[in-house]
């Protein structure tokens, strides 16, 4: 199992570059193909009303400069993975807005690279990165990156949040990948004895025994807490020194953009590490 096509959302945030340096790394390490993806916007914003509105002449005007914006994008991704040396990769153009555009082009791939929405840059909302929308709404796993710090691939310590849910089994199968290149691979389970249908006698041992088949070696911890699961999990991932979390992306509402689940919304509002989320 490997990612050969991995999709990675380019615009004109500071971020971009190292989204795309993390993306190339993976792309090189699985021998997949790098998709560098920019969303204009245009069907979002620029509805025949609003054109009307405005003018046809001026609503045109948007648009192009819209799709000027993108294709710059595309331009400095085509750059960067020249210098380096990405060995397959291609751009797309797409007139949509972000999520609903990534969430399309993740259909058709393995997996999908992100990043956390940054509040002190300012950008078109359309423009923006959506790792809460895109977690909740891709096909495939997403990868989101923080906005701030320094990341490389493979990743050396991977942490598993396990609870036992649908959704932590479908990101671990996600990751299977990315936890055969590290290093180390912990587990932790948190407040087992509240989910005692979730786990055997042993929580976390049957996962272990099915990553242990995939030729991954597993540190399983069995923990107690009072605090918020999502602050949990950032703490442990400091104290194992994790470059990488594994988790389940939970929400509680049909609105699943705005309805996430505690320990999700945490993650995504206050991540210092890369996560790697399925729903």
């Amino acid at each position: 199992m490997a990612y050969k096509t991995i999709v990675v959302h380019v615009n004109s945030s500071a971020d971009t570059a190292r989204r795309v340096r993390l993306a190339a790394q993976l792309a090189a390490l699985f021998r997949g193909r790098l998709v560098g993806a920019a969303m204009t916007g245009v069907s979002r914003y620029l509805t025949m009303d609003y054109a009307t509105s405005m003018g046809v002449s001026m609503a045109a005007e948007c648009m192009d400069e819209a799709r000027k914006q993108a294709r710059a994008a595309l331009q400095e991704f085509e750059r960067q993975c020249g210098t380096l040396d990405v060995a397959s990769f291609e751009s797309r153009l797409i007139d949509d807005q972000a999520g609903d555009g990534l969430v399309l082009q993740s259909r058709y791939a393995d997996l999908l690279v992100l990043g956390q929405a940054n509040p002190d840059e300012a950008m078109a909302p359309l423009a923006q990165e959506t790792p809460e929308f895109l977690a909740t709404n891709s096909a495939r796993p997403v990868l989101v990156l923080p906005y701030a710090g320094h990341f490389e691939a493979p990743f050396r310590r991977v942490l598993v949040a396990w609870d036992g849910s649908m959704e932590a089994t479908r990101a671990v199968t996600a990751a299977l990948p990315l936890m055969q290149a590290a290093g180390k691979v912990s587990l932790v389970v948190f407040n087992a004895g509240r989910q005692p249908d979730a786990h055997g006698a042993e929580p976390g041992a049957d996962m272990a025994l099915y990553l242990a088949r995939h030729g991954i070696e597993v540190e399983v911890s069995a923990q107690v807490t009072d605090i918020e699961i999502g602050s949990a999990l950032l703490s442990h991932a400091a104290d194992v020194d994790a470059d990488l979390l594994v988790m389940g992306c939970y929400s509680h509402s049909r609105f699943r953009e705005i309805m996430l689940g505690g320990a999700t919304r945490t993650i995504l509002q206050s991540m210092t590490l890369p996560v790697l989320m399925a729903h």
